[in-house]
């Protein structure tokens, strides 16, 4: 099945961002240990905006709240045109990337949990379930035509159930407290949108008004604002004409630009900022850092594949075309980025307890490094393998 113009656009955009993107977070790295960090630093914790409806928030927030849930718009519009007339429009293959998440989030839990359970680390069981979705699919997008647009596509849904699943983690064993009203007016703008969608409303600004009404309850309720990005996108009306151009596609063809060449090289200048100390290259050694190295690389590559594995068997899914078990097995090493969220659930983890946050960081910074090499390199492998069959 062919893959749509525009998410071949997303991913030729990401191919090229790509580079941006590691730049970025080479000088982010450069500049957090050098005589800028402390300036950088305050520059993040800013606090930007009015008072006026409690819009006043640091710069690091604008990004991570802000910013990657238009990234999420992006992404969540992808995903939904591929249910609707591509890759996943068959329940085989759209329930895949859900059983592959799960795995992707248990395994990984369940092998930091053996570290650590009893530990003063124990809190921290959420580090390595997630897929820091920004970074997983500008490596594999490096990897242009060599890679089926299927595992892209494939890797693109994991991510973003696995995303989500965070984002539920999160709200359910990290966040302090939920505000109920204001995840009540979610609620009720989130039932707005699908409305409106049902009724035929073809216009964008009616979808977008609401939207960011969405995010702005979404962020007050407590759980992370991000969320508001996929209700937003699977609420836009698409049609399987390939003929007429639908609000979908005409939002997503105005997207992919800003996200690949502005918001994702902004969030990795933002986000890779960690500065070394020597408490960290202990850390690695330690049942934190073992817990969540092993979580990420070898968590996520078993849980992925393993969950894959049991739903084909059981033939609730199949694996997505033109692809290969080698290849699912790069997938979940990419899957193995943690990252931003990682970090963040890190954070959560270990409120007050800088040096442990500093180990939980590095750790992740190390974890995710190693998954996108190996990840990387082995679907590099997999095509050079392709190639030689063919000929």
């Amino acid at each position: 099945m062919k893959l749509s113009i525009y998410f071949k656009k997303f991913f030729n955009n990401s191919q090229s961002s790509g580079i941006i993107l590691i730049f970025c977070v080479l000088i982010s790295l450069l500049i957090a240990n050098s005589s800028f960090a402390e300036g950088f630093q305050q520059f993040l914790d800013k606090e930007v905006g009015t008072n006026l409806f409690h819009l006043n928030y640091p710069v690091s927030i604008w990004i991570n709240d802000g910013l990657m849930a238009i990234f999420f718009l992006l992404v969540g519009l992808e995903i939904k045109r591929e249910l609707v007339e591509g890759e996943l429009s068959s329940f085989k293959n759209a329930s895949l990337p859900i059983f592959a998440a799960i795995g992707g989030m248990i395994v990984p839990a369940v092998i930091y949990n053996t570290f650590n359970s009893g530990t003063e680390y124990s809190n921290g069981w959420g580090i390595p379930m997630a897929t820091d979705i920004a970074f997983s699919l500008a490596i594999i997008s490096m990897l242009g035509s060599k890679i089926p647009s299927s595992i892209k596509i494939f890797l693109a849904a994991l991510a973003i159930v696995d995303d989500l699943g965070a984002i539920l983690v999160i709200a359910i064993f990290y966040t302090e407290q939920i505000h109920w009203t204001y995840l009540l007016l979610s609620l009720g703008i989130t039932v707005l949108l699908f409305l409106l969608n049902f009724l035929k409303v073809t216009k964008l600004i009616f979808y977008i008004i609401p939207g960011i009404f969405l995010w702005y309850f979404l962020h007050h309720s407590g759980i992370h604002a991000t969320i508001a990005g996929v209700l937003l996108a699977f609420s836009i009306p698409t049609n399987e004409s390939t003929i007429e151009t639908s609000p979908l596609e005409k939002l997503e063809h105005k997207l992919h630009f800003p996200v690949s060449f502005l918001i994702m090289p902004i969030f990795a200048l933002a986000n890779t900022n960690i500065t070394f100390n020597s408490s960290m290259i202990e850390g690695l050694t330690s049942t934190l850092g073992m817990g969540i190295i092993c979580g990420l690389v070898l968590g996520k590559l078993i849980g992925i594949n393993l969950f894959s594995f049991i739903a084909i068997k059981l033939k609730l899914s199949s694996l997505p075309q033109n692809s290969s078990w080698f290849q699912m097995l790069g997938v979940g090493l990419l899957a193995g980025i943690g990252f931003t969220m990682s970090i963040f659930i890190a954070l959560l983890s270990f409120k007050g307890k800088l040096i442990i946050q500093d180990e939980a960081k590095f750790s992740i910074l190390v974890a995710s490094f190693v998954a996108a090499i190996l990840g990387y390199v082995l679907l590099n492998i997999s095509s050079k393998k392709k190639i030689e069959n063919l000929d």
